[in-house]
């Protein structure tokens, strides 16, 4: 009989391509996930890891158990769920991640009304981009996201996920005021005279990789601009903080435009970029504690 912690390990070096990663997301030391493959081979009887320069990949067996641990740990996941829709108790552990700008604005509020109403729950939060969050969504190590989803690059979930829009909101080009283009009432994506100037504009985004990211590739390629990244930064405070010294325009959503520093102009594209704030959580495992949550935030924004 497998371990279901060996099969965990294998299964997040085959979605995250290295034990070093694997481990980072499963907190454990490198040597730890090492020793728990190796035993894991040892009880499979088939080599599943090979050497690929100064990491691993999977070989052929394992690949194949894998696909099989993968399977498992969601069904493990729907178990998990259907014993908790027995009582249909909010308590126990709740395991959220989100993006920042979500987490800063949406769950304060929700998590306050939620945890008053029901003392027997233990929320715990991570922030983080989609990009490292989905694979610990699919792979049961949370249980509920806030993530985001732009008009230029819609997102994009594996199987089995289920998807709520919380909030929509408008995306500004947030510029220096002494930008050429700060005394406009919008940036226009059609006009020549506005392409021009921002082909010569610096920009500061999160990491490649996030959605936030390929949404601004997205936009000005699309518009025959590639764009000058020159500032690498998950926080978008510290995105208009170089905006506001005239080093970098960013892409900012609505509720990252507070507080804003002195010397940055919000300007309104046209057409419209949108940003959605999308709720995600596996289909299966809707678990009384997910629907709670799900209600809080849409109090929180509002909407209840």
């Amino acid at each position: 009989m497998f371990s279901i912690d060996r099969l965990r390990a294998l299964a997040a070096v085959a979605a995250h391509g290295s034990i070093a990663r694997a481990a980072r997301t499963l907190h454990m030391t490198p040597s730890a996930v090492s020793q728990q493959l190796a035993k894991l081979e040892r009880e499979a009887g088939h080599a599943l890891l090979q050497p690929h320069g100064r990491s691993v990949r999977l070989t052929h067996a394992g690949r194949v158990l894998a696909a099989h641990a993968d399977l498992m740990i969601a069904q493990l996941v729907a178990a998990q769920a259907d014993l908790a829709d027995l009582g249909n108790e909010v308590l126990g552990p709740l395991r959220i991640g989100g993006v920042g700008s979500a987490v800063r604005t949406l769950l304060p509020d929700a998590l306050a009304a939620l945890t008053a109403e029901h003392p027997r729950l233990t929320p715990t939060v991570v922030d983080g981009e989609a990009i490292h969050l989905l694979p610990r969504l699919v792979h049961g190590e949370l249980d509920l996201l806030l993530v985001e989803s732009w008009t230029t690059r819609p997102l994009a979930v594996p199987e089995g996920i289920t998807l709520r829009t919380v909030i929509s909101e408008e995306v500004y080009v947030a510029l220096a005021e002494n930008h050429p283009l700060a005394d406009h009432t919008a940036v226009d994506l059609t006009s020549p005279t506005d392409l021009a100037a921002l082909t010569g504009t610096a920009w500061a985004c999160c990491p490649p990789g996030t959605e936030a990211y390929e949404a601004l590739v997205q936009t000005l390629r699309t518009r025959g601009i590639e764009p000058d990244i020159r500032y690498l930064l998950t926080d978008h405070l510290t995105q208009l903080a170089l905006v506001a010294r005239n080093l970098a325009a960013c892409l900012t959503p609505d509720m990252s435009r507070c507080p804003t520093p002195p010397g940055v102009r919000f300007l309104p594209t046209r057409p419209a970029l949108r940003r959605d704030i999308r709720a995600a959580w596996p289909t299966r495992a809707q678990s009384p504690p997910v629907r709670a949550c799900l209600d809080a935030v849409a109090v929180a924004d509002g909407d209840g």
